[in-house]
């Protein structure tokens, strides 16, 4: 797990040779089919040298929720096992990880036809209607629901209205789908200057790229800024740009910004929400062949049932160490 930027991929394809594993990749965006630049997704050449799942699951109009992950990811965990291999999960959606650790809720059945319906329903109003009823109608819920955007307003709403009780009630009532998926958390690490320097690059590759035509080229497709998979950091300012709103070194400043705090967020989660005992913290800027060997060593123990240094900071030399 880390930020955007910070090399996971690249280390991700080290650790898999390494250690003989097939990547299961932990990303909400990389799940949309005909969005490849904009979330940095595995090329592939990487696919080819390893396989990859959790790419190009869905349309860019679908839905895909942290509980459909869930279940999709222990379906591929197992296969990966039972061919002898590692899993390795690598991204930095924490949620998607969260609903494996922790698993979520065991959803409720939705009619198929009331469902479709009301999304139709919900898909034609503005968003300040959609954070105004999720206010009324899960107030607990109500602030993430908004920081998820339209997708994520969508879905409080759809499950209030169609069973009668908030999703925050469901989230703490019901019983979990699944036992928790265990395994080894990685974490890497980056100051915030070069974690800032790495994006700015990266979104300057991601223009230099082709993003505006992939962007122009989903349009084309009949994809819009209501859609799920559009409505991401990337798209959404490209989008703008395609309108005839921005230039395109306007909508790639924007890209930067919202990917900085989008960064942030990460960091913010990554740092709160996986704080227990048992997650090994890495200097992102470490060379990758130390990074790699760090890891393959800390899996090694841990499979051993051995404990592993849980911190390991900027230069310093405790890879050895034993202090978890």
């Amino acid at each position: 797990m880390g930020p955007t930027a910070s090399g996971k991929t690249a280390l991700s394809l080290d650790v898999a040779r390494a250690l003989g594993c097939e990547i299961v990749s932990v990303d909400s965006r990389q799940v949309y089919r005909g969005m490849d630049l904009g979330t940095a997704k595995a090329t592939p050449a990487e696919r080819a040298a390893v396989p990859h799942y959790g790419l190009d699951v869905v349309a860019p109009d679908e839905a895909y929720s942290a509980g459909r992950f869930a279940r999709d990811a222990r379906r591929w965990i197992a296969g990966i096992r039972s061919r002898g291999a590692v899993p390795l999960l690598v991204g930095g959606t924490g949620f998607f990880l969260r609903a494996l650790t922790d698993p979520v809720f065991r959803e409720p059945s939705l009619e198929p036809r009331r469902l479709h319906a009301l999304r139709a329903y919900l898909s034609g109003l503005p968003r300040s209607t959609l954070e105004g009823w999720v206010r009324v109608l899960d107030p607990a819920r109500a602030v993430l629901a908004a920081e998820g955007g339209p997708q994520r307003l969508t879905r409080t709403l759809e499950v209030a209205l169609l069973t009668g009780r908030p999703l925050s009630w469901w989230h703490r009532e019901a019983p979990a789908e699944a036992e928790p998926v265990e395994g080894l958390v990685v974490v890497l690490e980056l100051p915030r200057e070069e974690l800032d320097r790495r994006i700015a690059a990266r979104v300057d590759d991601m223009f230099a790229g082709g993003l505006t035509e992939e962007v122009a080229g989903l349009v084309a497709a009949g994809y819009g800024p209501e859609d799920p998979g559009m409505t991401g950091v990337g798209y959404r300012e490209v989008l703008r740009h395609l309108s005839g709103e921005w230039s395109v070194e306007d909508a790639a400043e924007a890209v930067k910004a919202a990917t900085r705090r989008y960064a942030r967020r990460q960091l913010t989660w990554l740092r709160n929400q996986l704080a227990e005992d048992g997650v090994l913290r890495l200097d992102a800027q470490r060379p990758r062949g130390e990074l790699c060997r760090v890891i393959s060593q800390a899996w090694e123990a841990a499979a051993a049932g051995r404990a592993y240094g849980t911190e390991v900071g900027t230069g310093a030399d405790t890879d050895e160490g034993g202090t978890g």
